[in-house]
């Protein structure tokens, strides 16, 4: 099989050639036998855990009847679903579905540039991210990320990004033209790094008064990962857009972006084909349910807890290594020593058993299915300290 990959599959990934044949909850089992623990849920997707028995029910009773149409019909679980979000969310917006979290960017862009030509004489289209950002493969949400290294081989991209340092610096950068500031409270991609909450709320009341929209990349921090349904909720701001993607389908490709510009859009403005479509806002709604279950039973909090405690032991006994544990919840990280250590840890990781990320060029990333069970949590850790302590003692 990987001979086959390697010849027809444009070679993109940095792959490791193992053939995943079935898994269950945090358990992955390669053709084998071989089982590993799954400490990165397919990078933040799987959110309530491989082949969960409700959800498959769901995609299976729905394929029995319609899996797609066209937006250019009424999708009745679609409508649910998009009032589900919405009620969760708490805040007053209307959702538009999307595939992916680059393509729900790429519609908060033009949400917030259409915005910008409305009611004013200058058109105001800037969007200031912050470097180290990481919005999408897209060209223009490759060009909304902060990160110089992405922009290599792609252009010319589109105008009217503009990069901050950090939060404090994005004030001498608003000007007439600039029409949103667009955020992950927590980098993903760039390091498991949460934004300071004081901060933020500074942030957003000063564009609030200026008119200016505050949009949330929450693609990875969303639905539940930071332990609220959104890391906004947590960060106790409200945003004028906000981005969902990854954990929302619980394995099938599903994204949205929602505002309270709830008429900025007319037909035509916008469109997805597959985007919202039977399949997968039927397995989202079963998602949604067994999530806001969990965390309404304090499941969810206890499991963070837990995670995060088995988190701290291993950080108190490698120091030698690990320079800080950072993140937020079930969205994780370890500041690593340097990055040649790093690579080895993921590696080790692997032949022990544990799938493990890297993030930025020092940071060992954990994202854990939000179900989790403390039997598989615990031998995730066994492996984890197994990998740290050959490290260790060279």
């Amino acid at each position: 099989m990987e001979s086959i990959d390697k010849e027809y599959v444009l070679n993109s990934y940095a792959r490791n050639y193992v053939n995943f044949v079935r898994a269950k909850g945090a358990t992955v089992i390669d053709e084998s036998g071989k089982e590993y623990i799954d400490f990165s849920s397919g990078i933040g997707v799987v959110s309530v855990g491989h082949s969960n028995d409700r959800v498959n029910s769901a995609i299976c009773d729905q394929i029995s009847k319609i899996t797609h149409i066209s937006n250019l019909f009424l999708i009745e679980p679609q409508a649910r679903l998009a009032k589900k979000i919405v009620k969760l969310s708490g805040y007053d917006m209307r959702v538009f579905f999307a595939n992916s979290g680059a393509e729900a960017n790429e519609g908060a862009i033009k949400i917030a540039r259409k915005y910008g030509e409305i009611d004013g004489e200058v058109k105001r289209y800037k969007i200031i991210t912050l470097k180290n950002s990481f919005h999408g493969r897209t060209i223009s949400t490759l060009k909304a990320t902060g990160q110089d290294k992405m922009h290599n081989y792609f252009g010319p991209f589109p105008d009217g990004f503009v990069y901050a340092d950090d939060i404090s610096s994005i004030y001498s950068l608003l000007d007439d033209h600039t029409i949103g500031v667009m955020l992950e409270l927590v980098q993903g991609e760039g390091g498991v790094e949460p934004l300071d909450k004081e901060s933020i709320k500074a942030l957003a009341d000063e564009l609030k008064k200026r008119d200016i929209l505050l949009i949330v990349d929450e693609v990875q921090t969303g639905v539940y990962r930071t332990g609220e349904f959104l890391a906004s909720n947590l960060y106790e701001i409200e945003p004028d857009i906000i981005t969902l993607a990854k954990g929302l389908g619980g394995g099938v490709p599903i994204a949205c972006v929602m505002t309270n510009k709830k008429d900025i859009f007319s037909p035509g403005d916008h469109g997805s084909t597959y985007g919202g479509n039977y399949l997968v806002t039927r397995a989202s709604l079963e998602v949604l349910d067994i999530l806001k279950e969990q965390s309404d039973a304090n499941l969810l909090q206890k499991r963070i807890e837990r995670f995060s405690s088995k988190l701290q032991e291993i950080a108190n006994l490698y120091p030698n290594i690990i320079k800080k544990s950072v993140g937020v919840a079930l969205m994780r990280g370890f500041r690593i020593v340097d990055g040649d250590t790093l690579s080895k840890i993921v590696e080790l990781s692997f032949k022990e058993g544990l799938l493990v990320l890297k993030a930025g060029r020092d940071t060992l990333r954990f994202l854990p299915p939000l179900t989790i069970s403390d039997e598989e949590m615990e031998l995730g850790f066994e492996k984890l300290n197994k990998v740290f302590h050959t490290i260790s003692n060279g």
